[in-house]
Parts: structure tokens; sequence; C-alpha cells
């Protein structure tokens, strides 16, 4: 049995960790810990995975404390704040012979393996312009760190890394970056709006997200020399997990919308989509405990992404 603690007691570590963990068979919740409590965690002989649910910039102090001490780690999004953290926290698990991962859950959202799936069967052609948006009418500033200026905050730290990962997955590295970040709301303190732009050769990935649109984009569009794809709406499993339902419901991650490819003679075909499974992180990751294969996500990809973050860190335009 694999004794997890969770460091963390928001919506992060309660409503997207916990739940997963609690439904891994040979997987034990065995601590879900504020930061206060986060030494108590880190030194129980007993808890063998150690997983960091809380801001962004105790990321990394926390995860070297815990590969310090012995202990496989998981690190929510964003890995770190910067390549160089990032570098460190690799090769500490290294030098400590211990697992780390990066929990990039949103590999495992119903719309993503469905764009993946129809990306891969070639029935697009050679894809020329990749675009994934993630579109929310939030006018009013919430309260919290994720509004309030600092290191980590702002929605480029917030939805950039998933955003960027699934690009990553699908397409690797890219040549260049651009990007345009700014503040729009009234009241704002950080970034609310951005627009990247992945270059890899003559393709395009653009990669946006917004708090103040009402009517929002398609989640993603795909323009191939033989066809285009587009579906709209986010993955259920977020919504199911905030209405009590857990992992382990029936229809938990059910696919809710169809997406559509128009083919170059205008025909328009439904493509049912794939249903989503964040449970597959967890079980990949007791696997790579018990040496049957590798972590969920390489922190070398999260590395990646930081990279492009890095990249597009400006200062924000009003």
């Amino acid at each position: 049995m694999i004794r997890a603690g969770v460091i963390g007691r928001g919506i992060a570590g309660g409503l997207f960790h916990a739940p997963f963990i609690r439904a891994v068979e040979g997987m034990e919740l065995a601590a879900v810990a504020g930061r206060d409590e986060a030494a108590a965690v880190i030194a129980d002989r007993s808890i063998d995975l150690v997983v960091i649910a809380t801001p962004n910039t105790t990321h990394f102090p926390l995860a070297e404390a815990a590969l310090e001490a012995g202990k496989h780690v998981v690190i929510d999004k964003p890995f770190a704040l910067s390549v160089a953290e990032g570098d460190a926290l690799i090769a500490l698990a290294a030098a400590k012979g211990r697992l780390l991962s990066v929990f990039h859950n949103r590999r495992w959202d119903g719309d993503f393996l469905s764009v993946q799936e129809v990306i891969g069967s070639g029935r697009l052609g050679e894809v020329l312009l990749f675009e994934a948006y993630w579109d929310r009418f939030r006018p009013a500033i919430k309260q919290g760190w994720r509004e309030q200026p600092g290191p980590g905050a702002g929605l480029l730290w917030d939805l950039g890394p998933h955003l960027i990962d699934q690009a990553l997955v699908l397409f690797g590295v890219p040549d260049a970056v651009t990007a345009d970040v700014a503040v729009q709301r009234e009241a704002a303190l950080v970034d609310d709006y951005f627009l990247l732009t992945l270059h890899y050769g003559r393709m395009r990935a653009l990669l946006g997200a917004s708090t103040v649109t009402a009517d929002p984009r398609r989640r993603f569009g795909v323009s191939g020399t033989l066809g285009g794809y587009s579906r709209r709406g986010l993955d259920t499993q977020e919504a199911a997990l905030r209405a009590g339902l857990g992992p382990e419901s029936e229809g938990f991650g059910a696919e809710e919308f169809l997406g559509t490819i128009t083919t170059g003679s205008g025909e328009r075909i439904s493509v049912p989509g794939r249903s989503g499974r964040w449970l597959t992180f967890y079980e990949r990751m007791r696997d790579a405990i018990r040496g049957l294969g590798p972590v969920p996500v390489d922190p070398a990809d999260a590395r990646a992404g930081l990279l492009i973050l890095e990249a597009a860190k400006l200062p924000p335009h009003r």
C-alpha cells in the first residue's frame, strides 16, 4: 500500500487530488494538511508520496523539502516558477533516487483526448493551425492569491500551463514563441488575458484565455490540408467533482459534446468525444512507485512548459 500525504486544503488538494488518490487501488490517502502542517507530513516516515497542492510560490520549497526527506513527489501545476527551480528539483530527485512528477491532469481531459485522436488519425492531413482557448466570464475580481500581484499570479500562470502542456504533447517544443498578455478588467491587478503563438515551421498553435468572454470561443480548432476539426465545451470532470461526484461514480468523465470534422468538400461529420479520466494519472504514479513504468508526466516535459512561460513573461498591457 502506497501512503500519500496531500499538502493543501484548498480546492486543488481537496477536489483535484484527494478523491483520485482514494479511488486508486493500492494507494491510501494518509493525510490532507495545510501549509502550516507541511513539515509533519514530510517528516512522517510512513508516508511514501507527498502531493503539493499549495499556492505557486510554495511549490519549490515544499518539493525540495519532501525530496530531501526521501519522499516521492507530485507537484500541482505550474511545476515551479522558473526553469532554474525546475532543474534543481529534477537534479535533486535523481540524486535522492526518488520519483518526481507534475499533475498535468488535463492530458486526460475528454476534449483533449478527442482532439488528440482526431489529429493522430490523419483525417485532417498535415496540421497547419491549432487553436486552444479556455474562456470564462468573470468580470468581478475574485479574492485570493491568484488575483494579487506576485510571482506565479495571474491568468497566464493559472491556465497557461495546461494549454502549453497539451500543445507540447501534440507537437513538441516550438521553434519560437510570441505572446500578448494583458490586464483587461478595470480593477484587475494581474494579467487576465493572454494569447500565445507557438511557431512550428509553417504551422502555428494559438493558445488563449480570457476572463471577460460570455460567449466562449471553441475549445479546440484544428485546420489541416484535408479538412478541419472543431469542438466546444470543457471536459466534464471538474464540474462533476464540484457537484459532489467522485471518480468512482457511474458516468464520471463521460463526454457531453460532439466534435465536427469538416472535409475539403464541405461535408460535416459529427465525431463522438472520448471520456475524460484523470484517475489515470494516479494509477500510473502508483505503478511507477512500484517500478512498473514511468511517471505519468515526465518533469522534463513540465520544464519545457516553464521555458515557454518564461519566454511569455512580459509586462502585461493595460
